[in-house]
């Protein structure tokens, strides 16, 4: 399907003395970063770390945007008014780019996180309070979702640059969904499968849903989680398999 694909994760997602995941190991793998920006992890001292040693690896910096839900780590959906939606949104990706700007780079994408991803996905009013949000902000910036979301779709109507993503490490359902966190099967955990998913969609077009249909998922970039146990090594497991597969890994933003 695709000669280059994007690898990203989701980093800097600690807090104050708390630390998830190992985000230095993870800039050596990935060739994009989506940052925590404060609203579900995060805080300044992390976002400037993070951002800093994306600078040094030329890891592409995203803005990981999310409810205002530092409690429920952004996984609980909030019914928010879309125009608070997009100041909070806003504020997050102003105050990443701003921090990004002081390391020698800057953010080059928007990505929602966890239950605002899911919502952008059906919910036409949320997903275009995100789309308004990065128009504010600067409409040269491209959005990352899934596939056939309205999110896309938003961003599309406006002139903004939509990417699909994929997520080696979750389970999909039959529509194209992700399978709820909650449910059997959310969650891939074999660094082999999810290394052989992340091929299949880079070089297919399509990912295997846990009822065994196949689904499309052509995609620009593949998510690995950063918070999943052993992120690091599902994640050198995916590089590996698919420059092995003859696919070369590149930001999506260029």
């Amino acid at each position: 399907m695709s000669s280059t694909v994007d690898l990203n994760a989701d980093l800097g997602e600690g807090f104050g003395v708390w630390r998830l995941g190992d985000d230095e190991a993870l800039l050596g793998v990935v060739t994009s970063a989506n940052v925590a920006c404060g609203f579900h992890a995060g805080d300044p001292t992390t976002m400037r770390r993070v951002c800093a040693g994306a600078a040094a690896t030329g890891v592409a910096v995203g803005a990981q945007v999310s409810y205002r839900d530092l409690a429920g780590f952004g996984r609980r959906f909030i019914d928010v008014e879309p125009a608070e939606l997009a100041d909070d949104v806003l504020y997050q990706l102003a105050a990443l780019d701003g921090i990004a700007r002081a390391e020698g780079t800057r953010v080059r994408y928007v990505k929602p996180h966890g239950a605002l991803y899911n919502a952008a996905v059906g919910h036409e009013g949320q997903a275009r309070a995100v789309v308004d949000a990065v128009v504010a902000h600067d409409p040269a910036l491209p959005v990352l979702g899934l596939p056939g979301s309205a999110l896309l779709r938003a961003a599309e109507a406006v002139g903004l640059r939509p990417f699909a993503e994929g997520f080696a490490d979750r389970g999909y359902t039959a529509d194209g969904g992700l399978v709820p966190r909650r449910e059997p099967g959310a969650l891939v955990h074999d660094p082999a499968e999810v290394a052989a998913r992340a091929v299949r969609m880079a070089v297919e077009g399509t990912v295997v849903a846990v009822d065994g249909s196949t689904v499309p998922a052509a995609v620009a970039s593949i998510c690995v989680h950063g918070d999943t146990p052993g992120a690091v090594e599902l994640a050198r497991a995916v590089r590996t398999a698919l420059e092995q597969a003859g696919v070369a890994l590149t930001a999506f933003t260029g």
